[in-house]
C-alpha cells in the first residue's frame, strides 16, 4: 500500500490497488463510500482532484483504511459507519453489518403502522429497533441482544440517532416467561445453514460474527422456533410477529409457525425476488 506514500494520490490506484479482491466496479464503488464517509468527498470531488487537497493526517487515515481493505475487511468495518434507512449507524466486528433487505422489513412494519410495545430480538448493531423507534410514533421498543458488546453498540446508536430504545442482554434461545406483554415482535436471527457457507463472499466469513450468521445445517430454524415458542405466549392476542427468513425453508417456516397457532401468515419476497419475510398474528 505503498501508493499512499507518493506525493499524488489518484483514484486508479485506489481502487486498482482492491483488484485482487473485488471486480472492478466493486472496487471503485468501496472505494468511493469509503471516500465519502471519511472526507464528505462525493465522486465529484473525486473527478476534479479534491484527492490532492489532503493533507498528511487525512493521508495517514486514509492509508489505514486501504490497508484494511486490501485485507479483506469489510469497507462498513474500516470505516466504522454503515447506512441503513437513510441514517448512519456505527458497526464493528462484533455485530452484523445491516443489509438493504431488512430495510425492507423495517418499511413492512412501518407501513402496517404497529404501535404499542415492540420487541425486536437479536438487535445487533440497533438497525431495526431503532429504526422503529424513530418510524413509529406511538411504539415503545425494547431490543434483546446475548452479546454485551452488541448492546454497547447498539446503544451508542440509539444515543447518536436520538432513539428511545430499552436494550437488555437476553439469550433468544432461553427467553423468560413472558404472557401478553408484547404487540409486535420482530426478528432477523440467524439463518445460514453451515452447507451455504462455500457460496459466501470471503469477507464475510472471515470477518463478521458467525454467532449472528450460521445456525446447524440439522436445525435451519432453531432461533425461529425458540422465537415462535416465546411470540406465542409473549405476544398479546392480535399481535403480530416478523421475521427476515432463509427462502431456503419457506415452507417449512409456515408449517413451524402453523403448528405455534399463528394465524394469517404471509411470506413477502425482497427486492431480488426471493422469499425473505414472513408477518403472522396471534389469534
Amino acid at each position: 500500500m505503498g501508493l499512499l506514500r507518493k506525493h499524488m494520490i489518484t483514484f486508479n490506484d485506489l481502487w486498482r490497488s482492491l483488484t485482487c479482491l473485488y471486480d472492478d466496479n466493486e472496487a471503485k464503488a468501496i472505494v468511493f463510500l469509503a471516500l465519502d464517509k471519511l472526507f464528505s468527498m462525493s465522486k465529484a470531488d473525486v473527478y476534479c482532484g479534491k484527492l490532492d487537497t489532503l493533507d498528511d493526517n487525512d493521508k495517514a487515515r486514509l492509508h489505514d483504511v486501504m490497508e484494511q481493505l486490501a485485507d479483506g475487511i469489510p469497507v462498513q468495518y474500516a470505516i466504522g459507519k454503515a447506512d441503513f434507512y437513510d441514517r448512519t449507524f456505527h458497526v464493528a466486528p462484533g455485530v452484523l453489518i445491516p443489509r438493504p433487505e431488512t430495510e425492507e422489513l423495517c418499511q413492512w412494519i412501518a407501513s402496517d403502522n404497529r404501535s404499542g410495545s415492540v420487541l425486536d430480538i437479536g438487535t445487533g448493531s440497533g438497525c431495526i429497533a431503532i429504526t422503529l423507534a424513530l418510524e413509529l410514533q406511538q411504539a415503545n421498543i425494547t431490543a434483546w441482544d446475548i452479546s454485551d458488546k452488541a448492546i454497547n453498540i447498539a446503544s451508542g446508536n440509539a444515543k447518536e440517532l436520538n432513539a428511545l430504545v430499552n436494550f437488555v442482554r437476553q439469550d433468544a434461545l432461553n427467553a423468560p416467561e413472558d404472557a401478553e406483554i408484547w404487540d409486535v415482535i420482530v426478528s432477523n436471527p440467524p439463518y445460514i445453514c453451515d452447507k451455504e457457507r462455500a457460496d459466501m463472499e470471503r469477507n464475510v466469513l472471515e470477518h463478521e460474527p458467525h454467532i449472528a450468521l450460521f445456525v446447524p445445517d440439522n436445525d435451519p430454524l432453531l432461533f425461529y422456533r425458540a422465537i415462535a415458542k416465546y411470540a406465542a405466549k409473549a405476544l398479546k392476542h392480535g399481535g403480530a410477529l416478523y421475521f427476515e427468513i432463509n427462502p431456503l425453508y419457506c415452507n417449512e417456516m409456515i408449517d413451524m409457525l402453523s403448528s405455534f397457532g399463528f394465524a394469517d401468515i404471509i411470506i413477502l419476497k425482497d427486492q431480488f425476488g426471493k422469499e425473505r419475510f414472513t408477518r403472522c398474528t396471534k389469534q
